[in-house]
C-alpha cells in the first residue's frame, strides 16, 4: 500500500490511514532518508493515539515514552545513534519490542536482524514536488 503526503496538512489523514491499514500490529519500522520525514509522521501517528506529549526525536535519549490520554505508553525508538547491536541489549530493547504497547523506530537498518517477524515496515521516498510518499510492507 501506498499513501501520499503532499502537504503537512496531510499527515492526520496519512496517519490515521496507517493505523486502520496495520490492524493488530504494534512494532512501526520507519525507512528513509536523513531530512525524509520519518519522526515528522510518527508525531503525526502518536497525535492520532492521543498522546498529550508532542514528542520529539529521541535522537540522544533513544528512546521517548509517551503517554496517552487512556494512559497508554507508546515508544519512539531512534536508533542512529547505535554503532553496535549489543549496544541495544543494554538499554533492554527486548522490553520494548515485547511490551505490547505500540513502538516507532526510526533507523531500523541498523538492528534489521533484532526485528520481530511482524513488524511494519514503513518506507519514505521524498517526491519531486517535496511531497512523501509511504509505501508499507
Amino acid at each position: 500500500m501506498k499513501i501520499l503526503i503532499r502537504h503537512k496538512k496531510d499527515l492526520p489523514y496519512a496517519a490515521k490511514k496507517i493505523l486502520r491499514n496495520s490492524g493488530k500490529i504494534r512494532l512501526f519500522a520507519f525507512y528513509g532518508p536523513l531530512g525524509s520525514g520519518k519522526t515528522t509522521i510518527i508525531k503525526a501517528i502518536c497525535s492520532e493515539l492521543g498522546a498529550t506529549d508532542p514528542g520529539s526525536s529521541p535522537s540522544f535519549t533513544i528512546v521517548n515514552e509517551y503517554l496517552t490520554t487512556n494512559g497508554d505508553i507508546l515508544y519512539h525508538i531512534d536508533f542512529y545513534r547505535i554503532v553496535k547491536p549489543e549496544e541495544l541489549f543494554d538499554f533492554g530493547i527486548e522490553e520494548y519490542l515485547y511490551s505490547g504497547s505500540y513502538c516507532f523506530m526510526e533507523w531500523p537498518e541498523i538492528v534489521e536482524e533484532i526485528l520481530p517477524a511482524g513488524t511494519l515496515k514503513i518506507s519514505i521516498t521524498v517526491g519531486e514536488k517535496d511531497e512523501r510518499i509511504l509505501e508499507l510492507n
